[in-house]
């Protein structure tokens, strides 16, 4: 139980990033546009030339380019200059995980967390440093991972199992399980393209915690899945783990999840390891000092706004009600996101988690009331979505705040962690008690006591201070 299965020794993974100057973003679009308007143009032009009735298109073009200004030059600029950089996304980092261990990884986006699971998965190799397995791995970094589009999930239950090393008859003789605790019995036959991004997931699950990895490697793609799937994968986690004595390295930005099912935990931040040991000490100081106090945040480039091909946010904020950016109990908020929506027809809808210092969801809203909106398609644009949290609801402390993407009102398309970040303090005066008012809210509800008389209801034995 004690010696390691997984030895990490001064560690680093080193990218080359290259920086294009003086260009703007060019988005897919504009280039299909310009390629579709230049093959047109060319097919137009051929066919006037041959009617005698129009100069020809490269002719013309010549012209209006002597003829037009600087300013009317095409949209798409080439690039001017470029310059290379160096990033590390791991540096000079070292751990040992015992057999039998689960860890849990934990770190802001960008910490190098998943670049981690990558090497030790062996999908990709290290700059520097060594890493030392003993066992079979079996990853689960996104969705999908390791299977066929073209191959049905049947062929690709086998085929995991092949790559694992499991042998024909071992994966027969887990198959039933897999397929039952990934709900795709109908589906069993039918490619995987065509799956949902929440029936990969089930099935790719099902395939690594099933066909007995000595060390199970899983990111947050569960946060993919919906909650009844999540609760079901995290007690199959803790079976593995505990029931079967293997090792669990599980990366996930729910702390409580985290601290449940681990007994240990790591803290990256920008590619260092800053500490190791027991979850909830490691995940007490990593609440502490890495929340920072982010209320107002915008991305003015596009290129770098979080989201994905669909959908972009563009701005978040957090604010009182009068505009005033202190916040307090007793101070009504406005929570505003700005968000591009690329998918034309799309059913959309953000949901957005408040979370405290603990790591504990004080509270999740989605848009039911908004009736303008909810539940309908999404033309391609810009949207504004404004939260009013009334006041007296949160506690004094520091929050956070995630926010989801959601198709259909029940599939997570992106998740963006600490999106913003605040503080609630205090302002109400008191008489009596004066330290930390306990609870994960304030709320300031209506009370009501009436005098039922000194006879009413009383006691058998009643009070000295009422018999005199």
């Amino acid at each position: 139980m004690n010696d390691p299965i997984i030895t990490v020794e001064r560690l680093g993974k080193r990218y080359s990033l290259r920086h294009l100057r003086d260009q703007r973003y060019v988005a897919l679009r504009d280039v299909l546009v310009e390629k579709a308007t230049g093959l047109f143009r060319r097919n137009g032009g051929r066919s006037k030339i041959a009617s005698g009735s129009v100069e020809p298109t490269a002719r013309r073009e010549d012209r209006r380019s002597k003829n037009a200004s600087p300013s009317s030059s095409s949209h798409l600029p080439s690039p001017t200059t470029s310059s290379r950089e160096d990033f590390w996304a791991l540096k000079d980092v070292s751990f040992e995980v015992k057999r039998g261990e689960v860890v849990g990884i934990i770190g802001r986006n960008g910490a190098g967390k998943s670049t981690l699971l990558k090497i030790l998965s062996r999908i990709t190799e290290p700059t520097e440093g060594r890493v030392k397995l003993k066992g079979r791995v079996a990853s689960l970094l996104e969705v999908g991972t390791g299977f066929h589009p073209e191959l049905t999930g049947r062929e690709n239950i086998y085929l995991n199992g092949a790559i694992l090393g499991m042998s024909r008859a071992e994966i027969r003789a887990k198959f039933d399980e897999i397929v039952a605790f990934a709900e795709t019995e109908k589906f069993l036959d039918t490619p995987v393209k065509r799956y949902s991004s929440g029936m990969y997931v089930r099935l790719a699950f099902a395939v690594a915690a099933h066909l007995e990895p000595e060390i199970l490697v899983i990111d947050e793609v569960l946060a993919v899945g919906d909650a009844e799937f999540q609760k079901k994968c995290l007690g199959k986690m803790r079976e593995v783990a505990e029931g079967h004595g293997r090792t669990v390295l599980f990366v996930s930005h729910n702390m409580v999840a985290v601290q449940n099912l681990c007994s240990v935990a790591m803290w990256l931040s920008e590619g260092k390891l800053l500490g190791k040991g027991v979850a909830t000490e490691v995940i007490r100081r990593y609440l502490q000092t890495d929340i920072r106090n982010a209320t107002q945040r915008t991305w003015n480039d596009y290129a770098s706004a979080p989201g994905t091909e669909s959908f972009k946010l563009l701005r978040a904020s957090i604010q009182g009600e009068d505009g005033n950016d202190t916040l307090t109990i007793s101070t009504p908020l406005i929570m505003e996101f700005e968000y591009l929506n690329l998918n034309e027809g799309a059913r959309l809808n953000l949901s957005v988690d408040v979370i405290n210092e603990h790591g504990l969801t004080v509270f999740n809203t989605v848009p039911y009331t908004d009736a303008e909106w909810h539940g309908k398609q999404f033309p391609y644009g810009v949207f504004r979505s404004a939260i009013a949290i009334p006041a007296f609801l949160l506690n004094d402390g520091s929050y956070r705040v995630r926010v989801m993407a959601v198709y259909d009102q029940a599939h997570i398309h992106y998740v963006i962690d600490d999106v913003l970040a605040l503080e609630i303090t205090d302002d109400q005066p008191r008489e009596g008690w004066q330290g930390k008012w306990q609870g994960v809210v304030r709320p300031r509800l209506q009370w009501r006591t009436e005098f039922l008389g000194s006879s009413k209801k009383t006691p058998d034995r009643v009070p000295d201070t009422l018999q005199a």
